[in-house]
């Protein structure tokens, strides 16, 4: 059944509607490489893809970048680990950085590759990047679920030719030639734009509202929450807003342009397990009790350690904050 809602249709959910629970594990090769091992809590040496699964996880995110100096997260890279999720029968996401290397709202670097290209040239060069990294994991028998044409893109990509602030109608022909670039190889795949600081509705009307302005499409509005970087920010001062203005702001988002939302990104300081399981658990209860329009919750680099502060393990092993997650596994969606 469809229902209208704001500028679009929306598909009116059922009880059998699946919310997702996923982390994006991009890091596992590197990690392996180094000679990283994980455990599962019983202290049993368990590969990455596995253990998301044993933890009750059920989809994977993995971003690719263009043209990295080192093979990780290249597409090949990204087709060992797609592979690992097929055979754990986990849901896949890919996530276009559309840089040589990571891609955020501080940096959205074009590739070298791509430097001298016209905005025109720009847009076939992502749309044959796009299309080829995809039909690689096509050719070997592996579905794509969801597709993010950029990454936290709050401020557009492939600076400065698209960036959103100097020029919204650039960032969204590119947009726009990635979204069909995932529909010529994936036409079922739902294609999401991805943007940080869930809690702030601005950033949510700036780059949506011109999309829609310059006639871009997507199908799922993704959004990060990371109360961490809310207070370090100084646009929080308790987990507690971050997470009631998130949530809000989904409600609304949903409301005004007709689509979902998903969480694609969230993580906890690993050094307050107990708070961050509660942090998590109540994440995932809030998204789920939207009744369909929030898809489901993915932590980022829960097997990051030391450097990162925002993982999910120690030593290895998974903290309590992965609970949040098997324990959701167990609930009726």
């Amino acid at each position: 059944m469809l229902l209208v809602i704001g500028s679009g249709l929306y598909a009116q959910p059922t009880e059998q509607t699946t919310f997702w629970l996923g982390a994006d594990i991009s890091g596992t090769t590197e990690l392996e490489a180094y000679g990283g091992q994980l455990y599962n809590a019983a202290g049993e040496p368990r590969e990455n893809t596995a253990l998301m699964k044993e933890l009750g996880l059920n989809a994977v995110r993995l971003r690719v970048w263009v043209n990295p100096k080192r093979s990780f997260s290249s597409p090949q890279d990204v087709l060992t680990m797609a592979r690992r999720a097929k055979a754990n029968g986990m849901a896949l996401m890919i996530d276009f950085h559309y840089s040589d290397w990571w891609a955020d709202p501080g940096q959205q670097n074009i590739p070298e590759a791509w430097k001298d290209m016209t905005c025109a040239e720009m847009q076939q060069a992502l749309a044959a990047h796009t299309r080829s990294t995809l039909q690689l994991l096509k050719d070997d028998g592996i579905n794509v679920s969801w597709v993010q044409v950029g990454n936290e893109t709050s401020n557009g990509f492939l600076w400065p030719v698209g960036r959103a602030s100097e020029n919204m109608a650039q960032y969204a022909a590119l947009t726009q030639a990635g979204y069909d670039a995932v529909k010529a190889v994936y036409p079922e795949a739902k294609v999401i734009v991805h943007l940080d600081q869930a809690r702030d509705p601005h950033r949510y009307d700036f780059i949506f509202d011109g999309l829609r302005a310059n006639g871009a499409k997507w199908d799922i509005i993704g959004m990060s929450v990371y109360p961490h970087w809310d207070r370090r920010g100084g646009k929080e001062t308790t987990d507690s807003g971050t997470l009631t203005h998130a949530i809000e702001n989904m409600q609304r988002v949903v409301k005004k342009y007709g689509t979902p939302v998903m969480v694609v990104e969230t993580g906890y300081e690993v050094r307050r397990p107990a708070q961050g399981k509660w942090f998590i658990s109540e994440l995932i209860r809030q998204c789920r009790a939207m009744n369909g329009q929030c898809l489901g919750v993915f932590y980022w680099a829960p097997e990051l350690e030391h450097h990162y502060p925002l993982g999910a393990f120690r030593d290895g092993r998974p903290t309590a904050i992965m609970e949040a997650f098997t324990e959701a596994s167990t609930k009726k969606n």
